[in-house]
């Protein structure tokens, strides 16, 4: 799949429902829906939401490879912002002393058996992938 969506919150909806229609044509096991929708919403959120410098569509694409699925965003005309180095967030802290945000990064991070970011002429890109566990 290779799909563009508008920084729109109201997109994800669609992505949701575009995801099924993949994970179903292409067969991929249905135990790694709610990994990859979360993993896409929050990204996806992300974008929109912290990447305000433009207006263009954000890039989804999602293939098939074994025992899973790779997916990455793309975002185009922005500022570098590399997920993978976020700060980490103290879990074990009571919700007092937490800074907000980050939870939902850190899930994600958590989530995926693998993630990779790049950076190139204003155009970032985050991939992850997940697994069925090997048998």
């Amino acid at each position: 799949m290779h799909k563009k969506y508008s920084r729109n919150f109201d997109q994800i909806q669609k992505i949701v429902r575009d995801t099924e229609d993949f994970f179903e044509r292409e067969q991929i096991d249905g135990s790694l829906r709610m990994k990859v929708d979360l993993s896409l919403e929050e990204l996806f959120v992300n974008m929109v939401s912290y990447n305000t410098e433009t207006d263009k569509d954000i890039l989804v694409e999602m293939h098939p490879i074994e025992r899973g699925i790779e997916v990455s965003l793309t975002d185009f005309d922005v500022e570098r912002f590399d997920p993978t180095r976020a700060a980490d967030v103290d879990i074990d802290a009571p919700l007092s002393e937490r800074d907000p945000g980050g939870l939902g990064l850190y899930l994600v991070l958590k989530m995926a058996d693998s993630i990779n970011y790049q950076y190139h002429d204003r155009k970032s890109k985050i991939t992850f992938t997940n697994r069925v566990a090997g048998e």
